[in-house]
Protein backbone atom coordinates (compact mmCIF):
# COMPACT_ATOMS: atom_id res chain seq x y z
CA UNK A 1 0.00 0.00 0.00
CA UNK A 2 1.31 3.46 -0.95
CA UNK A 3 0.55 6.52 1.14
CA UNK A 4 -0.44 9.88 -0.28
CA UNK A 5 2.64 12.01 -1.14
CA UNK A 6 1.51 14.81 1.18
CA UNK A 7 0.96 12.37 4.02
CA UNK A 8 4.43 10.98 3.35
CA UNK A 9 5.89 14.49 3.51
CA UNK A 10 4.37 15.12 6.93
CA UNK A 11 5.46 11.70 8.14
CA UNK A 12 9.01 12.96 7.64
CA UNK A 13 8.45 16.54 8.75
CA UNK A 14 6.12 16.16 11.74
CA UNK A 15 7.56 17.34 15.06
CA UNK A 16 10.77 18.72 13.55
CA UNK A 17 12.09 21.82 15.33
CA UNK A 18 12.43 23.81 12.10
CA UNK A 19 11.29 23.71 8.48
CA UNK A 20 14.36 25.40 7.03
CA UNK A 21 17.90 26.48 7.87
CA UNK A 22 18.33 29.07 10.60
CA UNK A 23 19.67 29.71 14.08
CA UNK A 24 19.09 32.06 16.98
CA UNK A 25 22.19 34.07 16.02
CA UNK A 26 20.41 35.19 12.83
CA UNK A 27 17.60 36.76 14.83
CA UNK A 28 20.01 38.39 17.28
CA UNK A 29 22.02 39.90 14.44
CA UNK A 30 18.93 41.32 12.74
CA UNK A 31 17.51 42.68 16.01
CA UNK A 32 20.77 44.49 16.76
CA UNK A 33 20.94 45.91 13.24
CA UNK A 34 17.46 47.44 13.39
CA UNK A 35 17.71 48.46 17.05
CA UNK A 36 14.70 46.34 17.96
CA UNK A 37 13.03 47.56 21.14
CA UNK A 38 12.32 45.15 24.01
CA UNK A 39 8.57 45.70 23.59
CA UNK A 40 8.52 45.27 19.80
CA UNK A 41 5.48 43.81 18.07
CA UNK A 42 6.65 41.09 15.68
CA UNK A 43 5.06 38.96 12.94
CA UNK A 44 6.70 35.61 12.19
CA UNK A 45 5.34 34.98 8.71
CA UNK A 46 5.14 31.40 7.40
CA UNK A 47 6.44 30.39 10.80
CA UNK A 48 6.25 26.63 10.33
CA UNK A 49 6.36 24.85 13.70
CA UNK A 50 7.75 27.99 15.33
CA UNK A 51 11.47 27.38 15.21
CA UNK A 52 12.31 31.09 15.48
CA UNK A 53 9.78 32.14 18.12
CA UNK A 54 12.11 31.64 21.08
CA UNK A 55 14.84 33.75 19.47
CA UNK A 56 12.35 36.47 18.55
CA UNK A 57 11.14 36.60 22.15
CA UNK A 58 14.73 36.75 23.34
CA UNK A 59 15.19 39.82 21.15
CA UNK A 60 11.97 41.44 22.40
CA UNK A 61 11.22 39.96 25.84
CA UNK A 62 8.47 42.47 26.65
CA UNK A 63 7.04 42.32 23.15
CA UNK A 64 4.66 40.03 21.30
CA UNK A 65 5.11 37.55 18.45
CA UNK A 66 2.23 36.69 16.13
CA UNK A 67 3.17 33.52 14.25
CA UNK A 68 1.33 32.95 10.97
CA UNK A 69 1.20 29.80 8.88
CA UNK A 70 -1.49 28.30 6.66
CA UNK A 71 -0.47 24.65 7.20
CA UNK A 72 -2.61 23.15 9.95
CA UNK A 73 0.06 20.70 11.14
CA UNK A 74 2.56 23.49 11.74
CA UNK A 75 0.00 25.70 13.45
CA UNK A 76 -0.91 22.87 15.81
CA UNK A 77 2.74 22.18 16.59
CA UNK A 78 3.50 25.84 17.32
CA UNK A 79 0.41 26.23 19.47
CA UNK A 80 1.34 23.15 21.50
CA UNK A 81 4.78 24.65 22.20
CA UNK A 82 3.64 28.18 23.01
CA UNK A 83 0.08 27.89 24.30
CA UNK A 84 1.10 28.92 27.82
CA UNK A 85 3.03 32.05 26.83
CA UNK A 86 0.82 35.17 26.58
CA UNK A 87 3.50 36.85 24.46
CA UNK A 88 2.75 34.49 21.55
CA UNK A 89 -0.27 34.19 19.27
CA UNK A 90 -0.32 31.46 16.62
CA UNK A 91 -2.73 31.91 13.74
CA UNK A 92 -3.68 29.81 10.74
CA UNK A 93 -3.32 32.48 8.08
CA UNK A 94 -2.09 33.09 4.55
CA UNK A 95 1.29 34.85 4.30
CA UNK A 96 -0.08 36.97 1.45
CA UNK A 97 -2.53 38.60 3.88
CA UNK A 98 -0.62 39.84 6.91
CA UNK A 99 -3.03 41.82 9.07
CA UNK A 100 -2.36 44.49 11.71
CA UNK A 101 0.89 46.46 12.04
CA UNK A 102 4.29 45.33 13.27
CA UNK A 103 7.68 46.74 14.19
CA UNK A 104 9.33 43.72 12.59
CA UNK A 105 8.14 41.21 10.02
CA UNK A 106 10.30 38.08 10.03
CA UNK A 107 10.12 35.47 7.29
CA UNK A 108 12.60 32.59 7.29
CA UNK A 109 12.99 30.80 3.97
CA UNK A 110 9.43 31.25 2.71
CA UNK A 111 9.39 34.46 0.65
CA UNK A 112 9.80 32.40 -2.52
CA UNK A 113 6.19 31.20 -2.21
CA UNK A 114 5.11 34.73 -3.15
CA UNK A 115 8.25 36.18 -4.72
CA UNK A 116 10.40 38.89 -3.15
CA UNK A 117 8.77 41.82 -4.93
CA UNK A 118 5.26 40.54 -4.32
CA UNK A 119 5.85 39.77 -0.63
CA UNK A 120 7.50 43.08 0.18
CA UNK A 121 4.80 45.06 -1.58
CA UNK A 122 2.03 43.11 0.18
CA UNK A 123 3.58 43.51 3.63
CA UNK A 124 4.39 47.20 3.39
CA UNK A 125 0.99 48.21 4.74
CA UNK A 126 1.62 46.06 7.81
CA UNK A 127 4.81 47.85 8.86
CA UNK A 128 4.73 50.45 11.59
CA UNK A 129 6.66 53.68 10.92
CA UNK A 130 10.35 52.82 11.12
CA UNK A 131 9.60 49.10 10.95
CA UNK A 132 11.66 46.57 9.02
CA UNK A 133 11.26 43.27 7.22
CA UNK A 134 13.85 40.51 7.59
CA UNK A 135 13.74 37.54 5.24
CA UNK A 136 16.03 34.76 4.08
CA UNK A 137 16.11 33.63 0.46
CA UNK A 138 18.04 30.87 -1.26
CA UNK A 139 20.56 32.15 -3.79
CA UNK A 140 23.73 31.36 -5.69
CA UNK A 141 27.11 32.44 -4.35
CA UNK A 142 28.89 31.71 -7.63
CA UNK A 143 28.37 32.21 -11.36
CA UNK A 144 29.52 28.65 -12.07
CA UNK A 145 27.66 26.23 -9.78
CA UNK A 146 28.14 22.49 -10.11
CA UNK A 147 25.81 20.67 -12.49
CA UNK A 148 24.32 18.62 -9.66
CA UNK A 149 23.39 21.76 -7.72
CA UNK A 150 21.99 23.47 -10.81
CA UNK A 151 19.87 20.47 -11.75
CA UNK A 152 18.47 20.02 -8.26
CA UNK A 153 17.48 23.65 -7.73
CA UNK A 154 16.15 24.06 -11.29
CA UNK A 155 13.20 21.92 -10.23
CA UNK A 156 12.97 22.93 -6.58
CA UNK A 157 13.51 26.70 -6.94
CA UNK A 158 13.37 27.71 -10.62
CA UNK A 159 13.36 31.45 -9.83
CA UNK A 160 16.61 31.23 -7.84
CA UNK A 161 19.01 34.12 -8.44
CA UNK A 162 22.24 35.43 -6.91
CA UNK A 163 22.88 38.08 -4.23
CA UNK A 164 22.78 40.90 -6.78
CA UNK A 165 19.50 39.54 -8.12
CA UNK A 166 17.97 39.59 -4.64
CA UNK A 167 19.11 43.20 -4.20
CA UNK A 168 17.52 44.13 -7.53
CA UNK A 169 14.19 42.57 -6.54
CA UNK A 170 14.27 44.40 -3.19
CA UNK A 171 14.91 47.68 -4.99
CA UNK A 172 12.11 46.99 -7.48
CA UNK A 173 9.71 46.51 -4.54
CA UNK A 174 10.58 50.00 -3.26
CA UNK A 175 12.81 49.01 -0.35
CA UNK A 176 16.36 49.74 0.71
CA UNK A 177 18.74 47.16 2.22
CA UNK A 178 20.01 47.81 5.74
CA UNK A 179 22.20 44.73 5.91
CA UNK A 180 22.72 41.20 4.64
CA UNK A 181 24.19 38.04 6.14
CA UNK A 182 24.77 34.56 4.73
CA UNK A 183 23.36 31.82 6.91
CA UNK A 184 26.08 29.77 8.56
CA UNK A 185 26.85 26.07 8.18
CA UNK A 186 25.45 25.62 11.68
CA UNK A 187 22.12 27.08 10.57
CA UNK A 188 21.91 24.43 7.85
CA UNK A 189 22.96 21.58 10.12
CA UNK A 190 20.37 22.65 12.69
CA UNK A 191 17.81 21.89 9.96
CA UNK A 192 19.36 18.81 8.36
CA UNK A 193 20.46 17.07 11.57
CA UNK A 194 16.95 16.25 12.85
CA UNK A 195 15.87 15.28 9.32
CA UNK A 196 18.84 12.90 9.00
CA UNK A 197 17.81 11.21 12.24
CA UNK A 198 14.16 10.94 11.16
CA UNK A 199 15.14 9.45 7.79
CA UNK A 200 17.15 6.75 9.55
CA UNK A 201 14.12 5.89 11.68
CA UNK A 202 11.73 5.72 8.71
CA UNK A 203 13.77 3.88 6.07
CA UNK A 204 12.86 0.34 7.07
CA UNK A 205 9.39 -0.48 5.81
CA UNK A 206 8.87 2.81 3.95
CA UNK A 207 6.41 2.52 1.07
CA UNK A 208 6.95 4.06 -2.37
CA UNK A 209 5.62 7.52 -1.52
CA UNK A 210 7.56 7.80 1.71
CA UNK A 211 10.72 6.44 0.07
CA UNK A 212 10.49 9.17 -2.59
CA UNK A 213 10.18 11.85 0.12
CA UNK A 214 13.12 10.42 2.06
CA UNK A 215 15.25 10.20 -1.08
CA UNK A 216 14.56 13.83 -2.01
CA UNK A 217 15.42 15.03 1.51
CA UNK A 218 18.65 13.04 1.48
CA UNK A 219 19.54 14.45 -1.93
CA UNK A 220 19.00 18.04 -0.76
CA UNK A 221 21.28 17.53 2.23
CA UNK A 222 23.92 15.80 0.11
CA UNK A 223 23.85 18.58 -2.52
CA UNK A 224 24.33 21.25 0.13
CA UNK A 225 27.10 19.39 1.95
CA UNK A 226 28.98 18.84 -1.32
CA UNK A 227 28.50 22.39 -2.68
CA UNK A 228 27.87 24.60 0.36
CA UNK A 229 30.27 27.22 -0.95
CA UNK A 230 28.17 27.66 -4.10
CA UNK A 231 24.72 28.43 -2.70
CA UNK A 232 22.90 29.16 0.52
CA UNK A 233 20.43 31.47 2.22
CA UNK A 234 20.95 35.21 2.29
CA UNK A 235 19.31 37.02 5.20
CA UNK A 236 18.29 40.56 4.24
CA UNK A 237 17.06 43.42 6.42
CA UNK A 238 14.98 45.90 4.41
CA UNK A 239 12.91 49.02 4.95
CA UNK A 240 10.61 50.98 2.63
CA UNK A 241 12.34 53.82 0.83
Amino acid sequence: MTTDPMAAFFTLHSDLPREGPGEAADVAWAAAKVGLKPNAIIADVASGPGGDIAALLEAAPQGHVTALDKTAQYVEAARARWMDDPRVTVLKADMARVMNEYDLIWCAGAVYFLGIREALRAWRRSLRPGGAIVFSELCWFTDTPADAAQQFWATQHPDMTDEAGIAARIDAAGYTVLGTRRLSDQAWEDYFGPIDARIAQLRDGADDALTAVLDEAEEEAAIWRAHRDQFGYLLSIVQPK
